[in-house]
């Protein structure tokens, strides 16, 4: 009894550390930022007035909001996808061990040792509409052109930004997609041959079910991702054309700092975290069976 005693205490010594550190950097600024939520506050002002619930009302009602979330909503499907898609593709062909598959990696991975901001200037020069790659090609191939350029175009500003963040993620995820690929067992594969089980075909019945602790985890990070998006968004366009490509972040960074009101700024905040877990928990909901897992 005494053993397990000292077990215990020597846990809850290597434990409490992290445990005091998440709720001094994590728990305790999230009931700061809902307790914020409950008043009307300019951030520096001695002048607090409380309101309850009415921030969270007033961001029901607000049409910026909405149009914030069916952006998110807008990157996190279309770009989702895309990224997906292409992740799974490129980690195929990682998987040739060769030294162009190689080289290829690294250069999947540039984006993400590339700085935020390097990566906005890069975009917004790429959809420059005098300079920029994209618009010349554009207008070479007689495809017409933006007068005021892709970002200022309301039709096409948030499809831009999506493309950007697609290219800024999709290494990571060709990188989880790969160490995915590669732990599935040389004679699953085998087998497969054996079978005639070739192609598209290999590919949905073998190759997907066995990805499916990397898919939960995947989605699940891009869900968190894409829903606390600001700095892109926020150096390519800060939510313009008309509010087009307005995010949550972008917006509450508005109201916190532009309109000095940390009372909504901290309700959206709220809304934002309460929404990226009911995402987050709709996935672990729709992974929450193994699809190879033995059937009794």
């Amino acid at each position: 009894m005494n053993g397990k005693a000292a077990r215990g205490r020597f846990i809850a010594s290597f434990l409490a550390p992290a445990f005091a550190l998440y709720g001094i950097f994590v728990l305790w600024p999230l009931v700061q930022a809902f307790q914020i939520s409950l008043y009307q506050w300019r951030g520096t002002s001695d002048v607090v007035r409380w309101r309850g619930l009415e921030n969270y009302r007033e961001l029901a009602t607000d049409k910026v909001v909405a149009e914030a979330v069916g952006n998110n909503l807008y990157m996190l499907g279309v770009g989702g996808l895309l990224i997906f898609a292409l992740a799974l593709l490129f980690s195929h062909a990682v998987l040739a061990n060769s030294r162009l598959s190689r080289a290829f990696e690294s250069i999947a991975l540039f984006p993400q040792v590339a700085s935020t901001v390097v990566v906005a200037l890069l975009w917004q020069f790429m959809f420059h509409p005098q300079f920029g790659p994209i618009p010349l090609l554009q207008k070479s191939m007689g495809l017409g052109e933006f007068e005021s350029g892709w970002l200022a175009t309301p039709s096409v500003a948030l499809p831009a930004v999506t493309v950007a963040f697609v290219w800024f993620a999709t290494g990571f995820y060709i990188l989880l997609f790969t160490a995915g690929l590669r732990q599935i067992p040389g004679e699953v594969n085998e087998a497969a041959t054996l079978d005639g089980c070739q192609g598209w075909r290999r590919f949905a019945s073998v190759t997907w079910p066995l990805l499916w602790s990397i898919r939960r985890t995947a989605v699940t990070y891009l869900v968190i991702t894409v829903m606390n998006t600001f700095a892109l968004v926020y150096l390519m366009t800060k939510g313009a054309p008309d509010r087009r490509t307005e995010v949550m972040l972008t917006y509450l960074y508005e109201l916190a700092f532009t309109n000095s009101e940390w009372g909504s700024a901290s309700a959206l905040a709220v809304v934002n975290f309460l929404l990226v877990m009911a995402l987050a928990f709709g996935v672990r909901l729709l992974f929450r069976r193994d699809p190879t897992a033995a059937r009794t």
